[in-house]
C-alpha cells in the first residue's frame, strides 16, 4: 500500500522568475501532473509526492484521481512528483514548503520520518502521510482501516479456494502490507481453519516480471486464489493468474475488477479521492489539527468491491458471511488483525 521507487522521471517542478510581478510559468513533470497557472498569490495548492507511478492502476493512481478531484472540486492549483530516492523525499517536502504549497500529501508510510522533520520549517504547510500515524501541529496522518476489507477478501478466498492453499502477494515488507495479509489470512481460516497461506514480497514496487514469477511459484505449490498488493508489480500477478486460467485474483488499493475480468473475483478498494477531500476541505476551511483520520467502511472510504463478472462464483452463503462479517465489524465486536 506505500511504496518506495527507485526510478523517476519527475522532478518537484520550480516557479520561474515573475516576469512584471504578474504572471508564472507553469511546469510540468515529466509524465505527471500539470501545475495548474492561477495568477492570484493566495490560490488553493496542494502537491501529491508518491513513491511509485501514478500510472500504476493501483495505490498511486488513486492518489492522482484524488489529487484531481480536489483540482476540480475546490479549484485548487496542484502538482505530482515521484520520488527517486529516499534522500529526495526531504528535499521535495522542503521546496513544496518553500513554494507557499498549503497542503501537501505524502503518499505512504515511508513519508512520516520526513514530513516530522520538514514540517517544522513551514509551519503554513500541512504536511499529511498515507498509512501514516505521527503527527505535529501541521502534521497529520491517515490511518485506513484496509485490514477490515482484507479480512473480508479473506473469506472469499477461503471459500473460493479448491485446493486449500491461498496465496499473498506484496511489493515490500511495510506494517500496513503485513498487517492486511494476516486479517486476509484471518478471513480465509474463517472459513477453512486448515488454509494455508503463502506469502512473497517482490522487493520493490514496479517489477511486474519479478512478481509473476512469484505469482506462478505458489500456483506451482498449490496457491489457486492470490491476494496482491504490489502497485505497478501486482500487474505481474494478474498476468501469472490469466496464464494459469483457473486461478483467481483479488485485487488491492484501486478497483481493479477490470484490469483482468476474467479471472478477478473482486478487489479490496480504498477511496483515495474520497479520502483526500475530506483532508483537503480541512485545510482549505482552516479546520485543520494534527491528528490521525482513521477511515474505513463507515466513512465509505474502504470497501469490498466484488467483480460483476465473476459474481456467480461467490456462493450464496459467503455473501451471507460477508454481510455477517461486515456488520460484526461495523459494530466492533468482531476484531481484525491490525
Amino acid at each position: 500500500m506505500t511504496r518506495l521507487n527507485t526510478r523517476s522521471c519527475q522532478r518537484v517542478p520550480r516557479l520561474s522568475t515573475v516576469i512584471h510581478s504578474l504572471f508564472a510559468i507553469a511546469i510540468v513533470s515529466c509524465g505527471g501532473a500539470r501545475e495548474q497557472a492561477k495568477p492570484a498569490s493566495n490560490a488553493f495548492k496542494v502537491a501529491l509526492v508518491t513513491t511509485g507511478s501514478v500510472s500504476d492502476q493501483g495505490w498511486n493512481a488513486g492518489a492522482y484521481q484524488g489529487l484531481l478531484a480536489i483540482r476540480d472540486s475546490l479549484g485548487a492549483r496542484i502538482s505530482n512528483v515521484q520520488t527517486q530516492t529516499p534522500a529526495e523525499i526531504d528535499e521535495n517536502f522542503r521546496q513544496y514548503g518553500a513554494q507557499g504549497y498549503n497542503l501537501v500529501f505524502g503518499h505512504g508510510f515511508e513519508y512520516q520520518d520526513p514530513a516530522i522533520r520538514v514540517a517544522p520549517s513551514f509551519p503554513r504547510t500541512v504536511f499529511v502521510t498515507t498509512s501514516g500515524v505521527k503527527t505535529a501541529p501541521n502534521v497529520g496522518g491517515v490511518y485506513f482501516t484496509f485490514s477490515d476489507g482484507a479480512y473480508l477478501a479473506g473469506i472469499v478466498a477461503g471459500a473460493a479456494s479448491h485446493s486449500g492453499v491461498v496465496g499473498a502477494i506484496g511489493g515490500t515488507q511495510l506494517p500496513p502490507v503485513v498487517a492486511a495479509f494476516k486479517a486476509f489470512e484471518a478471513g480465509a481460516k474463517s472459513v477453512n481453519p486448515n488454509v494455508k497461506l503463502l506469502t512473497a514480497y517482490v522487493g520493490n514496487w514496479d517489477d511486474a516480471s519479478a512478481a509473476r514469477e512469484q505469482a506462478l511459484a505458489q500456483i506451482a505449490r498449490g496457491a489457486d486464489v492470490i491476494f496482491q498488493d504490489a502497485d505497478a508489480a501486482g500487474l505481474g500477478v494478474f498476468q501469472a493468474a490469466r496464464q494459469s486460467r483457473t486461478v483467481r485474483i483479488i485485487g488491492s488499493n484501486s478497483d481493479q475488477n477490470g484490469v483482468a475480468p476474467e479471472v478477478t473475483l473482486g478487489s479490496v478498494v480504498i477511496d483515495l479521492p474520497r479520502a483526500m477531500m475530506i483532508i483537503a476541505r480541512d485545510v482549505k476551511s482552516g479546520a485543520f489539527k494534527g491528528h490521525v483520520y482513521r477511515l474505513g467502511e463507515n466513512d465509505g472510504v474502504v470497501r469490498w468491491v466484488v467483480n460483476p463478472r465473476l459474481a456467480p462464483e461467490i456462493s450464496p452463503t459467503t455473501v451471507a458471511r460477508l454481510d455477517s462479517a461486515r456488520k460484526l465489524i461495523d459494530a466492533k465486536t468482531l476484531k481484525v488483525p491490525e
